[in-house]
């Protein structure tokens, strides 16, 4: 999986980010790149696109989560669109329905969809092509636990869970930072 997974294009209303792989720790930077690139707009609805994506791992859900709350502090929101209902309880279980909409039906994006998702394809606008380079190892270590510790912080579970996953990637990135000299 890369950042050709993500295709994008920048609505009226959002920015529309549809992922056609699962989404992962491999794309997660392109994603929150791009997200990012929206958000010093100062623009803040973003919908991410799961339908044809099977599933999601953690630094991918930590990812989001970070984007919703950059969003929300400028009045934004980041909306799932057609998760899987693998994905929705993945998020539903670590508490990101608590500040991602996910599918929401009232959206004023749900009444032409498949138009968005038509001109995504026909743009064809891989995030790749947005300068997004590829990450040393130690920025997608630290990627990966700026991910992790967004999910820890949502809730107690969240942090006993994905502790031990953060002590782990810290002693890496120490490692990593420590080769550099």
């Amino acid at each position: 999986m890369t950042a050709t997974d993500l295709s994008h294009y920048e609505f009226d209303d959002c920015l529309w980010v549809r992922c056609s792989g699962r989404g992962s720790f491999v794309n997660s930077p392109a994603l929150k790149s791009l997200a990012d690139k929206y958000l010093e707009k100062g623009k803040g609805n973003i919908v991410i696109d799961l339908e044809i994506c099977p599933g999601v791992d953690s630094t991918f859900m930590g990812t989001l989560a970070g984007l919703a709350r950059k969003a929300l502090a400028v009045g934004g929101m980041v909306q799932i669109a057609t998760p899987t209902q693998r994905t929705r309880t993945a998020m539903e279980s670590l508490g990101l329905d608590m500040i991602l909409d996910l599918d929401p039906q009232d959206a004023p994006w749900q009444t032409d969809i498949q138009e968005r998702r038509y001109k995504i394809a026909e743009q064809n606008a891989p995030a790749q092509e947005e300068g997004i380079a590829e990450l040393t190892e130690a920025e997608r270590t630290r990627h990966v636990l700026e991910a992790h510790n967004t999910l820890r912080d949502l809730n107690q579970k969240n942090d006993e869970t994905f502790g031990y996953v953060c002590e782990t990637l810290e002693e890496d990135l120490k490692r990593h930072e420590g080769n550099r000299g």
